[in-house]
C-alpha cells in the first residue's frame, strides 16, 4: 500500500426503510487532519479524470453511486513507496473511503454503463487565485498506466 493512503470500509445500517451510514466523523483524526471543503461531482461512463496532485491538501474520496477505477501514483521522493502505483475499485460494488495524501497523484475512470458520483473532502478550501492542483496527463509516460480494461 502506498505510504499514507488509508481505506475505511463503510458500515451500512439497513432496515425495511432503507439504510444509514456515517462517512466522516470529527473523532477520526487519522482520516483528515482538518476539514477544508466538501465537494460533489458526476462523470459519465468511460470518462477518465486523471491525473492531478496537491502540495498542500489531502483528499478523502467516496463514490456513493456508479463505479470507478481509481489510480494512485506516489510522487513523493522521500516516501518509502515513491514511484509506486496502486489501483482501487470504488463505488456501489465496494463502498469505501480512500484517503489520498498530498504528493500522491490520483485519477479515475468511470466503469460500467452509468455515471459515477464522487463526494470528496479536502483538508484545504479551494483557492481560485492560488489553486493547489498540479496536472499530469492521463497517459503520462512517468506513471505509464494502462487504462484499458484487462480481460482476465
Amino acid at each position: 500500500m502506498i505510504e499514507g493512503v488509508k481505506v475505511k470500509k463503510i458500515n451500512k445500517h439497513c432496515d425495511d426503510r432503507g439504510f444509514f451510514a456515517e462517512l466522516v466523523r470529527d473523532d477520526e483524526p487519522d482520516l483528515l487532519s482538518k476539514f477544508g471543503q466538501a465537494s460533489w461531482s458526476m462523470s459519465y461512463p468511460g470518462v477518465i479524470k486523471a491525473f492531478h496532485y496537491h502540495k498542500k491538501q489531502d483528499d478523502l474520496w467516496f463514490f456513493p453511486s456508479g463505479n470507478a477505477q481509481v489510480v494512485l501514483h506516489d510522487l513523493r521522493e522521500e516516501s518509502t513507496t515513491s514511484g509506486e502505483t496502486e489501483v482501487y475499485y470504488m463505488g456501489e460494488e465496494n463502498q469505501i473511503l480512500l484517503l489520498i495524501p498530498k504528493g500522491v497523484a490520483h485519477g479515475y475512470r468511470v466503469l460500467g454503463d452509468k455515471p459515477a458520483v464522487i463526494i470528496y473532502f479536502t483538508t484545504e478550501s479551494y483557492n481560485a487565485e492560488d489553486p493547489d492542483e498540479m496536472r499530469i496527463k492521463w497517459n503520462d509516460n512517468l506513471i505509464n498506466f494502462n487504462w484499458n480494461t484487462q480481460n482476465r
